[in-house]
């Protein structure tokens, strides 16, 4: 063991030595940035290009203090658990591992709600540009030469004026966007625009008023849904932390010389194991819900 920790402090002063003048901790994150943009998926690219354009994305310097907060809760965890110093190196590589899926689901959320707010300002300017032209497709027209949308709901609009056109009706275009943004929103909003198309548009006022108040009714929800979660989402971290606790109570208990000896036998560091891994697949599967199930659609 004292010869493993030999080699990795010479490996690091090596490193400094060879990147003197430079941040080491900077170089280590630029390379680490370079491998797994080579490997990341194609979706997380996506996402995370928004996030880097909306100022979102954390910086270089948030990734590694995260890894290191992780990385160091990981490894006293299980160390205190297991006072063997190789296993706690194992959890804490495991833990730090888990940092480029916790950023996709994070870059993922960011991303939801962008596109939510893009949703939310395209129906809303489609219903109020349609009260002046009292058509469809000029509706669509004005939102996207308003400037108020980006892509991609902006391209996705422009796709939907082509359709019509091509097509001479807006069957096929409402059909895209609502395959494309399954929310139902958009869905009631085209339904309704598709009834006034082929019925014509004489007392659709009232119609498309309550249509915007639905619209209104359902944005308030999903931000107060999402400040609700932000809160909740702070207490079950603390809760989850508060999981891996209990062991420490338990050495407390049966004091320390007790607990050593219980952990020589393989049951008891099975038993251990098994904790880790439920506490750890728990907090995964609450993030992997904070951050995917946004607002409620």
């Amino acid at each position: 063991m004292v010869l493993f920790l030999l080699v990795i402090i010479a490996a690091l002063v090596l490193l400094y030595r060879n990147y003197k003048g430079q941040n080491v901790a900077k170089y280590f994150t630029s390379q680490f940035q370079a491998l797994y943009d080579r490997f990341a998926p194609y979706s997380f690219k996506v996402v995370r290009e928004k996030t880097k354009e909306l100022g979102q994305e954390y910086t270089p310097r948030q990734y590694l203090t995260q890894v290191l907060m992780l990385g160091g809760f990981a490894a006293v965890v299980t160390y205190i658990y297991f006072y063997n110093i190789i296993v706690s190196i194992i959890y804490a590589t495991l833990a730090i591992a888990l940092i480029p899926y916790l950023a996709f689901l994070r870059c993922k959320r960011v991303y939801s709600e962008y596109i939510f707010e893009q949703i939310q300002v395209y129906t809303s300017n489609v219903i109020m540009e349609f009260t002046t032209t009292q058509s469809f497709v000029k509706s669509l027209e004005g939102v996207r030469d308003s400037g108020i949308l980006e892509d991609p709901v902006k391209s996705d609009v422009e796709h939907m004026i082509e359709l019509s056109y091509e097509n001479g009706s807006i069957d096929e275009s409402i059909e895209y966007m609502n395959n494309k943004y399954p929310y139902y929103i958009v869905k009631n909003m085209h339904q309704l625009f598709l009834q006034i198309t082929r019925e014509g548009a004489k007392d659709s006022g009232e119609s498309l008023e309550n249509m915007q108040l639905d619209i209104d009714t359902l944005v308030e929800s999903v931000y107060r849904d999402r400040l609700d979660r932000a809160n909740f989402h702070k207490k079950f971290l603390q809760y989850g932390v508060m999981l891996f606790a209990l062991v420490m109570l338990i050495q407390y208990m049966l004091g320390s010389e007790n607990y050593l000896a219980m952990i020589e036998q393989t049951y008891v560091q099975v038993m251990l194991h098994g904790i880790i891994i439920f506490n750890s697949y728990f907090l995964m599967k609450g993030e992997r819900y904070y951050n995917e199930n946004v607002g409620v659609e």
